[in-house]
């Protein structure tokens, strides 16, 4: 398995992995209309991450994604383009936690640690642009692999949907030791 940065071309094939991922890993979680009304909107894409360089890829040896997953130096914590929480200004390393970002694994590729990996990756890409804080929002079924990972609950939000359904988001976080 090979992770690298995401480009604009695969910007099909990552809405496909998402979808796919949604659909195959979150049914216990979530109810088909939690699913339908999140898709593209809380729970997707935001080519933002893409864009600034910090969205990856985890592609298998025939070329197949099979994993995605970012971080962000911006305030937006989760959602799509269309998603209801954008706020597109800059953290300062210094005092804001990066934000972990829509971290995915098509179900082919589940239960191997490719979510570790990602979220491992993701928070290297951090360190090394100044950051020691991490915040999420994380869906339920990512919960218990982010708590192991070291990850603290923080508040449970219901997120609108189109549809007139919520969506449970659980903001969590993560700081490294000092030094």
């Amino acid at each position: 398995m090979h992770i690298r940065l995401a480009e604009p071309a695969d910007i099909s094939a990552l809405n496909a992995l998402i979808e796919q991922s949604i659909r195959g890993l979150q049914t216990n979680d979530y109810t088909p209309a939690q699913i339908e009304g999140a898709l593209g909107h809380a729970l997707g894409l935001d080519t933002q991450l893409i864009a600034d360089r910090h969205y990856f890829v985890a592609e298998s040896e025939d070329g197949r994604l099979a994993a995605c997953g970012g971080w962000s130096n911006r305030r937006t914590l989760f959602g799509s383009d269309h998603g209801p929480c954008r706020e597109d200004d800059f953290l300062d390393p210094a005092v804001d936690a990066a934000k972990i970002r829509a971290i995915f694994v098509h179900p082919e590729f589940a239960r191997q640690g490719l979510g570790s990996r990602m979220l491992a990756h993701c928070e290297a890409a951090a360190v090394a642009a100044g950051f020691r804080r991490f915040e999420m929002g994380s869906t339920m079924t990512g919960i218990a692999l982010y708590r192991l990972k070291g990850y603290a609950d923080g508040e449970l939000v219901q997120v609108p949907l189109p549809n007139g359904e919520h969506l449970p988001i659980l903001r969590m976080t993560k700081a490294l030791p000092a030094g």
